[in-house]
């Protein structure tokens, strides 16, 4: 059972990952307007327009919310699947690089790890690239300060470390521990790798039309400083706190989908990606204490026992 469903009001008094600290001030500054038009209501004034309620019609303004809200949300999903694909192509192609790659030798096999941390570097690196931050000291747990320090100072640092793996691949097909059609389907995977990249690039780098978050913001200000004019001559006092709340809720509405549009830094809201990149350096830590049928200890054993399942003829 979820948190949510076990811990439902605590949920919803939760001030960390919500809102409200966002839309607050501004529900109370158009609660403080309420209040300006109510007392100059009892004073007598004539600022009572119920007219004022065909202004911006509430199916209008509904839609343009629902819009914003799904496009932000849609944003959010599409990065959470491409971190998925990323971690499901990292896991297969760390385990074809343990398994398919022949250990002739033992540096074969040193060879191989430094291959699989360089998938987590990957991951690493794509997370830093996405936050717009330099690579800390997180990615230099994985790979030796020499590469860290040719990392440093470029542009797209997920890339050089996709190079690396794929040189260090075309240098097993050469040295025959690979056969073609694995390095093929190793190439794959790193391409999908790249490929998980430029979907997160792709979102990072189209943020939402200027023009069209510009007039949602003007539509939901002039929607919520005409209430105090509609309601003021049926609920008096009661005014400023209505319009309050109805000016949290919608802009409340419309701070969750800026707050989910760009779901790769570090807000409660975004995706847990330094959770992720945790996940994967266990999953390779993990794949490394097993050992292939083709490490070299394992070698003579083999040899022997397709000699038996020959009859004893080579």
């Amino acid at each position: 059972m979820s948190f949510e469903k076990k811990h439902w009001l605590r949920t919803a008094l939760q001030i960390k990952g919500s809102v409200l600290l966002q839309v607050l001030p501004r529900s109370l500054f158009c609660g403080g307007f309420a209040l300006l038009i109510t007392i100059a209501f009892v004073k007598g004034q004539p600022v009572s327009l119920p007219a004022l309620a065909s202004l911006i019609p509430n199916i209008v303004l509904g839609l343009l919310l629902v819009f914003r809200t799904n496009t932000a949300y849609d944003r959010f999903w599409e990065g959470r699947k491409a971190w998925g694909k990323l971690v499901n192509d990292t896991r297969n192609l760390a385990r074809q690089i343990w398994v398919a790659v022949a250990e002739v030798t033992e540096g074969d096999r040193a060879g191989k790890i430094e291959a699989l941390y360089l998938l987590v570097a990957f991951s690493v690196a794509v997370k830093s690239h996405l936050r717009q931050e330099p690579l800390g000291s997180e990615i230099e747990v994985v790979i030796s300060l020499d590469r860290v320090a040719r990392l440093k100072g470029i542009q797209n640092p997920p890339l050089r470390v996709a190079f690396w793996i794929a040189d260090y691949l075309q240098l097993q097909y050469q040295r025959d521990r690979v056969k073609i059609h694995q390095l093929t389907e190793m190439q794959r995977l790193l391409d999908g790798l790249v490929d998980s990249l430029g979907a997160c690039e792709r979102i990072l780098k189209t943020p939402m039309p200027i023009a069209y978050a510009i007039h949602l913001k003007q539509l939901i200000l002039l929607y919520c400083l005409s209430l105090p004019f509609q309601m003021v001559e049926s609920l008096g006092w009661w005014t400023p706190p209505v319009v309050v709340l109805i000016s949290f809720t919608l802009f409340g509405i419309e701070a969750i989908g800026i707050e989910i549009e760009n779901p790769f830094g570090r807000d409660p809201n975004d995706l847990p990606l330094d959770a992720i990149c945790e996940t994967m350096l266990k999953n390779i830590q993990d794949l490394t204490e097993l050992r292939p049928s083709n490490h070299p200890q394992d070698l003579p054993l083999i040899a022997a026992y397709e000699e038996q399942q020959n009859g004893g003829y080579s």
